[in-house]
C-alpha cells in the first residue's frame, strides 16, 4: 500500500519507440486524427479526436483503448526485445538479467503452470488451516501483509502528513477486494449483477483450490458477510480526498484501546517495527469494526476470509482455470473487457512492476535521449514562471496568501527522466526451481522490506515513485515533487521536431498539471515543506472553495451515460489541474512569443488552435459502456471526453482560437468560467 499520489492519469504506461514520421509533419498535430465534420464548438473532443477513435477501434482485450494504450503496445513490444536480449547471454546467477530473465521464463511457461495446479498455494493456505485460536490469527496476518495479502485493513511507511521530514507507519482502511465499496452496498440492477458474479468468482476459486462444495458455499457467504461489513464503515472515495479528516496521529495504546482484538505490539514486532510508538489511523471506524468481525465471527469464517485473500491474490500466477476466473470478473464484469492480453504481455507487466528500476536502468541506457531532459527542464522553469506570474495577477487572492503560495512553488522539487542513484535488487531472489507464485511472493517480501526499512527514518526526497519507463507524471505533496519519467518524453506528449504550440498544448499542460496540483483542493493544505498545515488566509480559502464548488457543480451536471452522472466532488482535484494547467501553460507558450502573434499557419491551423488540438489528442480513446461505469464510479480523473469537453470551455483562450460562440452547445457564459489559477 502507498500513498496516494497526484497523478497525470490513472494508467501506468511504459515506453515507446520514437515517432518516425519526418520533420516536417512533426512540426504540427496530426490532422488524420481530427473529424472536421464535427463542429469545434458543439463537441469538441470529437472534432479533435473523431478520426483517431475510428482508425484505432476498441480491441478485445480493452475496456478503453486511447494513446496511452497505443504507447503501452508499443512499450511492451520493446520491454520484450530487451527481455529476450538478456535470454542471448549467460547471466551470472543472483545478477540482475538473471533474475529478469527467469522471472519472465517463470511467467511464460504455460505447461508448467497448469501441471502446477493449485499445488502452489497449499503451503499458504495450510497455514491458516493450521489456526487453532484466535489468538493465532495476529502471526498470521503479519505474513500475510509480508507476502503481499492485505486482509482487513491496509498499511504503508511514508511520510508524516504533519512532520514531512520523517516516515511513519500509516493503518488504513480495507480488506474488500470486489472493487469498490459502494458494489457491496448499492441496490442498483449493476451492484446486485456484480454481487452475484463476485460470489460465482469465489466460490470457482475456492473449488480449484481443492475445498469441497460444502465449504464452497460456506466460504463465498463468510466473505461476502466480512468484506460487506467492512465496506458499511468504510469512507467513501469522496471522503477519502480530504487529507485533514484522515489524519489521527495516536499511540499504540490508543490503538490496542480502539481495536482490542489485534496483538498489536505482536503485529508490529513481526511487521520489523519493533520500536514503534505513534501511528497514523486515517479512517477511525473500519479499524474497530476489524475488532469486532474477529470477536464476533466464528474462527472457520475467519479462516475462510484469510483463505480467500490468499487465494484471490495467487489466482494471477497459476494455471489457467484460476487466471481466467479471475479476468471473467475483474476483466469481463467489471471493466467489459473481451478477452485478456496475451501471457508474453502479461508476462512483461509483471517484471515492469516487480523489477521495475531494474528494467528502467535499461531503458534509459538504450532508449533515453539525454537532449529530451534538458529541454525538459526548460520547459519546467518556463511553466513555473508562467504559474508565478499567474499567482502574482489573481485577484481573488490577498498579498499574504501569495507570497506563500509562491514561495511553495519556487521550491518545487522538479525530477525529470530518471533517479540519479538506482534500487539495488542484490536481496531479491528469484530462482527457477520454485514456482512462479513462491517467487512472486519473495518479490512482495522484498518490496516489503524495501518499504518498512524506511520506517523511523528521514525521508528520502530523491527517491522515485514512478519508474523511467512510465509514461506519466506526478505531483507528492509530502516532498513538494513534480516528477517527469523517461517516458512521457515522447509523442503525443512531447516531441522535439514539434512547434512550441504543440508541445506546450501537450507536454506543457501535463507540467502545468502537476504544478497546479500543489495548489488543487488538497495539494494547498500542504506547504513548501510537504507538511500538512493551513497556510492560508480564512478569506482566500473560502474565495477558493467558493471558485472551487462552481467546478464541482459544472461536473455534477455532465452525463456520462444513460442517467449517470460524473462526479464533480471525486475528480475535483484532477479538474482543477486540468483547468489550471492549462491556463498554465497557455500563458508560458504566450510568454515564448514575446507579444508577436504566430503568423504562418501549420497545415491550416493556427498555432493557438495547435495547442488546443494537441492537447486533445492525449486523451483521444475508444471506451466501453461498464469501463465509464467503474471509472466514473472509482477514478479521480475524469473521462478523456470531459477531459476535453469539460476543461476547455472554461478556458478563454479556447474561445478566441476557435471562433466558439453562445450558440455553440459547450459554450459556458464567462462569468460562469472556472477561474481559479
Amino acid at each position: 500500500m502507498r500513498k496516494q499520489l497526484f497523478v497525470f492519469t490513472m494508467m501506468a504506461v511504459t515506453v515507446m519507440t520514437a515517432c518516425n514520421e519526418n520533420k516536417q509533419r512533426d512540426r504540427g498535430i496530426d490532422t488524420a486524427n481530427l473529424d472536421t465534420i464535427a463542429v469545434a464548438g458543439d463537441d469538441f473532443y470529437q472534432f479533435a479526436c473523431g478520426g483517431w477513435m475510428v482508425s484505432h477501434p476498441l480491441k478485445p482485450e480493452y475496456s478503453r483503448y486511447g494513446t496511452f494504450d497505443e504507447l503501452r503496445e508499443k512499450s511492451q513490444e520493446q520491454l520484450k526485445d530487451l527481455i529476450n536480449e538478456i535470454f542471448q547471454k549467460t547471466n551470472e546467477q543472483g545478477s540482475v538479467a538473471q533474475k529478469l530473465g527467469d522471472l519472465y521464463s517463470l511467467a511464460m511457461d504455460s505447461i508448467r503452470l497448469n501441471t502446477e495446479g493449485n499445488t502452489p498455494l497449499l503451503p499458504y493456505l495450510g497455514k491458516i488451516d493450521a489456526i487453532r485460536d484466535k489468538s493465532e490469527i495476529t502471526g498470521v496476518l503479519a505474513e500475510m501483509f509480508r507476502s503481499g495479502m492485505y486482509p482487513f485493513f491496509g498499511q504503508y511507511v511514508y511520510a508524516d502528513d504533519k512532520n514531512s521530514s520523517l516516515n511513519i507507519y500509516h493503518l488504513v482502511q480495507g480488506g474488500f477486494q470486489m472493487g469498490d465499496r459502494d458494489y457491496y452496498l448499492e441496490n442498483n440492477k449493476r451492484s446486485q449483477e456484480l454481487r452475484v458474479k463476485y460470489v460465482e468468482l469465489i466460490e470457482k476459486l475456492f473449488s480449484f483450490s481443492g475445498y469441497d462444495a460444502k465449504d464452497v458455499k460456506k466460504a463465498s457467504a463468510a466473505v461476502m458477510k466480512i468484506e460487506t461489513q467492512l465496506a458499511k464503515v468504510a469512507s467513501s472515495r469522496e471522503d477519502l480526498r480530504d487529507p485533514i479528516a484522515n489524519y489521527h496521529k495516536i499511540t499504540v495504546k490508543e490503538l490496542s484501546e480502539r481495536a482490542p482484538d489485534i496483538q498489536w505490539l505482536a503485529f508490529f514486532d513481526s511487521l520489523g517495527i519493533k520500536e514503534i510508538q505513534e501511528l497514523n489511523l486515517g479512517q477511525l471506524n473500519p479499524i474497530a469494526e476489524v475488532s469486532k468481525i474477529i470477536k464476533g465471527y466464528s474462527l472457520q469464517d475467519l479462516k475462510y476470509y484469510l483463505s480467500w485473500n490468499v487465494i484471490n491474490e495467487a489466482s494471477s500466477f497459476l494455471d489457467d482455470a484460476f487466471s481466467d476466473a479471475s479476468f471473467d470478473f475483474y476483466g469481463k464484469a467489471l471493466s467489459g473487457k473481451e478477452v485478456q492480453q496475451e501471457r508474453w504481455k502479461r508476462a512483461v507487466d509483471m517484471i515492469d512492476g516487480s523489477l521495475g528500476e531494474a528494467m528502467g536502468q535499461l531503458y534509459v541506457a538504450k532508449y533515453f535521449p539525454p537532449a529530451s531532459k534538458k529541454k525538459m527542464l526548460d520547459l519546467v522553469g518556463n511553466l513555473q514562471k508562467a504559474l508565478n506570474e499567474r499567482i502574482m495577477n489573481l485577484s481573488w487572492m490577498g498579498d499574504e496568501t501569495k507570497a506563500k503560495a509562491q514561495e511553495k512553488l519556487n521550491v518545487f522539487h522538479v525530477k525529470v527522466g530518471y533517479p540519479d542513484k538506482w534500487r539495488d535488487y542484490s536481496k531479491l531472489t528469484i530462482q527457477k526451481s520454485d514456482s512462479y507464485w513462491e517467487n512472486i511472493v519473495r518479490s512482495n517480501r522484498f518490496d516489503f522490506d524495501y518499504m518498512f526499512g524506511k520506517f523511523n527514518k528521514p525521508v528520502d526526497k530523491d527517491e522515485w515513485l514512478m519508474t523511467p519507463q512510465t509514461v506519466n507524471a506526478y505531483y507528492n505533496p509530502s516532498t513538494n515533487e513534480i516528477c517527469f519519467p523517461a517516458a512521457i518524453l515522447q509523442p503525443p506528449f512531447f516531441n522535439p521536431n514539434a512547434d512550441d504550440a504543440v508541445n506546450y498544448g501537450a507536454i506543457g499542460v501535463v507540467i502545468g498539471h502537476e504544478m497546479t496540483h500543489g495548489f488543487d483542493d488538497q495539494g494547498r493544505k500542504y506547504d513548501k515543506d510537504g507538511n500538512l498545515i493551513d497556510w492560508w488566509t480564512t478569506e482566500d480559502a473560502k474565495r477558493f472553495e467558493e471558485r472551487a464548488k462552481v467546478l464541482v457543480d459544472y461536473f455534477d451536471n455532465i452525463v456520462v451515460l444513460d442517467t449517470v452522472h460524473a462526479n464533480g466532488r471525486l475528480t475535483l482535484g484532477e479538474n482543477i489541474a486540468d483547468q489550471g494547467g492549462l491556463q498554465v501553460s497557455w500563458q508560458a507558450y504566450q510568454n515564448t512569443l514575446k507579444g508577436k502573434q504566430a503568423s504562418d499557419m501549420i497545415d491550416g491551423y493556427t498555432r493557438g488552435q495547435q495547442f488546443f488540438l494537441s492537447y486533445a489528442t492525449v486523451w483521444a480513446g475508444n471506451i466501453r459502456d461498464a469501463e465509464i461505469l467503474r471509472l466514473t464510479k472509482i477514478d479521480p480523473h475524469a473521462l478523456g471526453k470531459w477531459r476535453v469537453n469539460g476543461a476547455l470551455p472554461h478556458i478563454d483562450a479556447w474561445y478566441d482560437a476557435f471562433g466558439v460562440t453562445e450558440d455553440d452547445a459547450l459554450y459556458v457564459p464567462k462569468e460562469k468560467r472556472v477561474a481559479i489559477w
